[in-house]
């Protein structure tokens, strides 16, 4: 399970490459998070719950708040695209303009989480371990600094180990992360999921006031 340095540093060249890409791929629309606000409405009957959980699969909807604004417009698009598979996700995203995303993206990402780290159940002193090579693009702590990546510190525990199950079996799209799981067994995913959704000054609810 455990990488390989001279695997973390392949990784690392690669998540720095592809956000080079991003910042020099053009102009994109400036989201407007005041606009994001209203926008954001739909989304808030879901995501703006604390401890919000899906009927099936049982897990919770993930937390947005503070999460960087190129990766909530990259996992939109994914939606919308179909490369993710979640039927109330592309139902809603489907119609979406590139401004509207990016509104929604600016919106989400200017909260700030003030929540305590969260109790978890798989083995977080482990995952920390196991967590190196995961470092390259989503930062030591969750808290990564290159924004076409997610920040996974505080996330939901049982959220992060169904993405990680999801990318191993394909029903996410993602080059990177296919790689990066591969050889994860279901111990290293919950290892990881702890880990990461343990961590401090993490993500918090998009709540609307």
């Amino acid at each position: 399970m455990i990488r390989s340095t001279s695997w973390y540093f392949v990784v690392a060249g690669i998540c720095s490459v592809l956000a080079g890409i991003v910042r020099a791929g053009g102009n994109p629309p400036t989201g407007d998070s005041a606009a994001g606000k209203n926008k954001f409405a739909t989304c808030a009957g879901c995501h703006a719950i604390p401890g919000y959980t899906n009927a099936y699969p049982n897990y919770h909807v993930p937390r947005l708040g503070g999460q960087h604004p190129d990766y909530i417009v990259a996992a939109l698009k994914a939606y919308q695209a179909g490369d993710r598979s979640h039927p109330t996700m592309h139902a809603n995203a489907f119609s979406l303009s590139e401004q509207d995303i990016r509104d929604i993206a600016a919106y989400v990402a200017g909260f700030t989480s003030t929540a305590p780290a969260q109790p978890v159940q798989g083995d977080a002193v482990a995952g920390k371990t196991k967590s190196t090579a995961c470092a390259a693009c989503h930062g030591p702590d969750g808290n990564s600094s290159i924004t076409l990546y997610p920040r996974l510190a505080g996330q939901y525990e049982d959220y992060l180990r169904k993405a990680l199950q999801d990318y191993q079996a394909g029903k996410r799209s993602n080059p990177i992360m296919k790689g990066m799981v591969a050889t994860l067994s279901e111990q290293d995913m919950a290892d990881l999921a702890a880990f990461f959704a343990s961590q401090v000054n993490g993500l918090g609810i998009a709540q609307q006031p």
